[in-house]
């Protein structure tokens, strides 16, 4: 168990993932390696009928499919990064099927809803970066880990642009809204008050980085407090996502926004009907305009 303690550090350290991913891989595959302790299995010697009781173990303890095809997913590659290093003679993940998914997108707030929600009045200090926080994910369409990792040196040109650090560290500069921009500037101010040794943007009463269960929470209260249903920062990236797209259809621009390395990924996302893009093909490509001139000659 030892040595495969030291493979799963060794895993981590080589994949180029981001802080909060590295985490989720570690805590699942912990997770199966506390189960196979406690059933007394061997990690290099497990069978078919290892995995689906460890699965069924997981279902059991409340896990919806959206979680057990991750935890799935993040054993999956660790036993097939350790079959590669030879500790392992075969594969024991490798024909493992994670459950089927139906697609289920988070839904997106109306622009009165949005309105609604970032209406709310700072009151104190955390009220000041709370309504940065969320005209930053708005205006931005970020990610809630994204937002979090902000810092003061990632503005440029007086905060109308913000460099962000999405998934698989890639980099992208993305436009900060006037709403957003005032809303930084006043959440500054206050700031002042708390810390000024760290580059963190939003930072807790501490002076330390928020961390991102703590927005996920202030967001929730304040849409409640709002009148709203619980809203969470990634309705917010989809509301964003969805607004643009009603009201420009560049499919393409939304794709380097929201930092999608497919545009596959962001027609899911989206929920970008074949109704759309037939509208999309009606307008942009020569020969899909349904009313030909030469036709009525």
């Amino acid at each position: 168990m030892n040595k495969l303690k030291e493979k799963l550090k060794e895993f981590l350290k080589i994949k180029n993932y981001s802080s909060h991913t590295i985490s989720n891989y570690e805590r699942d595959i912990n997770r199966f390696l506390l189960f196979l302790d406690e059933s007394k299995i061997s990690p290099t010697d497990i069978s078919k009928s290892h995995i689906t009781s460890w699965i069924i173990s997981l279902r059991k303890s409340g896990l919806g499919n959206r979680s057990i095809q991750r935890n799935i997913s993040s054993v999956k590659n660790f036993y097939k990064f350790i079959y590669k290093t030879g500790l392992l003679d075969s594969d024991p993940f490798e024909s493992v099927q994670s459950p089927k998914i139906p697609e289920t997108l988070p839904k997106a707030l109306t622009p009165e809803d949005v309105e609604k929600l970032l209406s709310f009045q700072p009151k104190s200090k955390s009220d000041f970066r709370d309504k940065a926080f969320l005209e930053l994910l708005y205006s931005s369409g970020l990610r809630v880990s994204e937002a979090v990792g902000v810092n003061l040196s990632s503005f440029e040109s007086e905060l109308s642009f913000v460099k962000v650090l999405g998934k698989g560290k890639k980099e992208r500069m993305l436009p900060v809204g006037k709403f957003a921009k005032e809303a930084i500037e006043k959440w500054l101010v206050e700031r002042e008050h708390i810390a000024k040794d760290t580059n963190a943007l939003f930072i807790n009463k501490y002076g330390k980085r928020i961390s991102i269960r703590a927005m996920q929470e202030r967001i929730y209260n304040i849409s409640i407090a709002q009148g709203l249903s619980p809203v969470s920062p990634h309705m917010l990236r989809h509301s964003f996502a969805t607004h643009i797209l009603e009201s420009s259809g560049d499919l393409r621009s939304i794709q380097e926004m929201l930092g999608h390395s497919s545009l596959s990924t962001t027609q899911i996302y989206t929920k970008l009907n074949f109704q759309q893009l037939a509208k999309i093909y009606d307008r942009s490509h020569p020969h899909g305009k349904k009313e030909n001139k030469t036709n009525n000659i």
